[in-house]
């Protein structure tokens, strides 16, 4: 699934050739998770004025309202001013006098929605619960430890739920709870406040290196151009199970948390 460093870079990739476009029309295919919201003329001869991200959400901040877009499990956006005609895969293209702006997502758990701004019913119900932003100022380590200090669940799960800070998924929670020394079910309130500012720290690390990276490419994502990240391909736990841990040599052990896969070292996370 696209996670907030695949988002950003998507965002970063697409945000100055959009910035300005004029919509001239939007061809929808199959549905997709939630509906446009809005009949396609509302959306004709606006423009698009800025690009922006929120947690895994992209907005699109028009004359009139904004579309906010979700690339789901397995979505992409291309831009480019001609693209082949629309294959199975591809559920949007917003066309603009730039050029065109395609989601492709075989899942089909991606979504664009209108929304008339983000105090619109439909935009706080998506993006209403979402915590703080990890790279901005606002994710401050004492606040974090004072969050986590009132959940009872293991600390991986409590990362992935997103309302505390937003965009750690899978491999980057992995992966900076092995940079923190913190076994992934290790229950969050337990933490001290010394371990907290460490794993802020390599929250903070894992997802800024993982920017520098292009992002990471499992399976389906692909950038702005339809280049791959490659984040993946220094990941220290997340998906190397049986592997030495790169640190200390002891196998890499994966176990079932909630629907997910968790990767940690025995040794170097204990507890």
């Amino acid at each position: 699934m696209p996670e907030l460093p695949e988002v950003e870079v998507t965002r970063l990739g697409l945000a100055d050739r959009l910035t300005g476009a004029r919509i001239q029309t939007v061809c929808l295919g199959k549905p997709l998770r939630w509906p446009l919201g809005v009949p396609v003329d509302r959306l004709r001869g606006q423009v698009i004025r800025q690009l922006r991200r929120r947690g895994k959400y992209l907005l699109l901040d028009l004359d009139e309202g904004l579309l906010l877009v979700h690339l789901g499990m397995s979505g992409h956006l291309r831009f480019d001013q001609a693209l082949p005609a629309p294959g199975p895969h591809d559920h949007v293209d917003l066309w603009t006098d730039r050029g065109v702006l395609r989601l492709h997502d075989p899942r089909r758990f991606g979504a664009v929605v209108f929304a008339e701004s983000e105090s619109d019913p439909q935009a706080r119900k998506l993006l209403g619960r979402l915590g703080v932003e990890p790279l901005t100022d606002a994710f401050d380590p004492m606040d974090f430890h004072r969050a986590l200090k009132t959940r009872r669940g293991a600390i991986k799960q409590v990362l992935l739920a997103g309302d505390i800070v937003v965009g750690v998924g899978n491999i980057y929670a992995a992966e900076a709870l092995f940079w923190a020394r913190i076994r992934p079910m290790t229950k969050a309130h337990r933490l001290s406040a010394k371990r907290v500012a460490l794993l802020h720290a390599a929250i903070r690390r894992v997802l800024t290196r993982a920017l520098d990276a292009g992002g990471s490419t499992l399976r389906d994502f692909a950038n702005a151009e339809g280049g791959s990240g490659y984040f993946q391909l220094e990941t220290m736990v997340y998906g190397r199970a049986g592997e030495p841990c790169r640190v200390c040599g002891t196998p890499i052990q994966s176990v079932r948390q909630g629907q997910r896969s968790t990767f940690f070292c025995p040794t170097c996370q204990k507890n």
